[in-house]
C-alpha cells in the first residue's frame, strides 16, 4: 500500500490502526491513523457509502486521502512533563505549574545546602529556559548530595537529563543532579549531606557539567538562593 511506504509503517499496522475490512480499497476523503491511536481505532467506512470528497491539501498523501497525523515528542531538557514522567517510579510530588518567580521567605537561617560540585556556573537558573544551574565539570569528578535524604530516582529515563540521580530531602524539597557519567546510588538508599553520589559526565549534554536543581513543592526554585556564596 502506497500510503504505508509513505509514511514507513506496514499496511498490516494500519488495518489494525484504521480497522479496515478491505485495505485496497480507500475513498477520497477517508481520514487515516498513521500512528498507534491513543484511544480507540476509527470507524471504518463502509464500502460504497457516499463520503465527502476533499481537494488534495497539506497534510494528505498526494492522492487525496486525509491524514491525521498523531504528535511525536521531542527532546525538551529540563522540562516539568519530563518529571511528572518518573512520578509512577517514585514518590515526587505532583509538578506545580509555573508561577511568577518570587522571593522565597521560607528558607530557613541555618539550612545549609552545599554545593554539588566545584566547578565554574556556565547556566543561572531561568525558570521558563533553565530549571536549576549549569556547573562545568572534568568526567569523573565527584558529584555530592547537597543535602542529606532518600534517593527517589537513580536512572537515566528522562530525556533531556541524561543519567540523572533525584534526592527527597523532606516534604518539600527535592534536588537533581543530571548528566553523570556513572550514578553511585539506587533508589530507596538514604544518603548524607556530602556524600559522593555520582560522577560528572555529559549524557545527553553537550559537554561535560552538571545540571543542578532544588525544587520546592515541585517547582523549581533558584539554587543560588539556597548555596552559600562563594
Amino acid at each position: 500500500m502506497g500510503i504505508a511506504r509513505l509514511y514507513e509503517v506496514t499496511a498490516k499496522d494500519l488495518v489494525v490502526w484504521n480497522n479496515l475490512t478491505d485495505p485496497n480499497q480507500i475513498h477520497v476523503g477517508r481520514e487515516l491513523l498513521v500512528g498507534p491511536p491513543a484511544d480507540a481505532v476509527a470507524q471504518p467506512i463502509a464500502i460504497g457509502e457516499p463520503v465527502e470528497v476533499q481537494p488534495v491539501k497539506p497534510g494528505s498523501d498526494g492522492n487525496g486521502v486525509l491524514v491525521k497525523q498523531e504528535p511525536k515528542g521531542g527532546k525538551q531538557p529540563y522540562s516539568d512533563e519530563a518529571w511528572a514522567s518518573v512520578q509512577p517510579r517514585s514518590t515526587l510530588p505532583p509538578v506545580v505549574p509555573p508561577v511568577a518567580p518570587e522571593a522565597d521567605k521560607t528558607v530557613a537561617a541555618d539550612a545549609v545546602w552545599l554545593w554539588p560540585v566545584s566547578g565554574q556556573v556556565i547556566g543561572t537558573f531561568d525558570e521558563a529556559a533553565n530549571k536549576g544551574l549549569d556547573i562545568a565539570g572534568k568526567p569523573g569528578d565527584p558529584v555530592i548530595a547537597s543535602a542529606g535524604g532518600k534517593v527517589v530516582y537513580s536512572g537515566s529515563g528522562l530525556r533531556g537529563y541524561g543519567k540523572l540521580v533525584i534526592i527527597k530531602h523532606d516534604a518539600n524539597y527535592l534536588t537533581a543532579y543530571a548528566h553523570n557519567q556513572q550514578l553511585l546510588v539506587k533508589e530507596g538508599e538514604s544518603v548524607t549531606k556530602g556524600q559522593r553520589i555520582a560522577e560528572l559526565g555529559s549524557t545527553d549534554a553537550d559537554r561535560p557539567k552538571l545540571h543542578f536543581e532544588i525544587r520546592k513543592q515541585g517547582r523549581p526554585v533558584d539554587p543560588m538562593k539556597y548555596l552559600p556564596a562563594r
